[in-house]
């Protein structure tokens, strides 16, 4: 992450999935995601791809970070999670087994240095 010029604990808002961004409500399903940035990150600028895997087992969602990839199109590893406080990741009730519904599209994305 150094040679990006980022830092754990650095953090970036995303809309959660490319293809549902600006949702009051959003779905995520299980399996790969593509996420957006909203602003510039270390040498990423705004729009930049975020892509991971989601998690919806557990009452909240797990999202995990492991590539990013510019504007222009390089692709680089990267080890990040989506969170929110307040509860803002717990999925609502009326999600199905294997989705998971949220109340809103947007997360912050932060650099970890390990997935525990």
């Amino acid at each position: 992450m150094r040679y990006m010029g980022l830092r754990v604990g650095d953090s970036v808002l995303v809309d959660l999935d490319a293809n549902q961004t600006e949702s009051r409500r959003v779905t995520l399903y299980d399996g790969p995601i593509e996420s957006v940035t909203r602003e510039e990150f270390g040498p990423f600028a705004a729009t930049s791809r975020l892509y991971g895997q989601v998690w919806t087992s557990g009452p909240q969602v797990v999202i995990r970070y492991y590539e990013a990839q510019s504007p222009t199109g390089e692709k680089v590893p990267l080890c990040a999670g989506a969170r929110l406080g307040y509860d803002q990741m717990r999925k609502l009730p009326e999600s199905k087994p294997g989705t998971a519904i949220l109340e809103g599209s947007v997360a912050a994305a932060f650099i970890v240095d390990a997935f525990r």
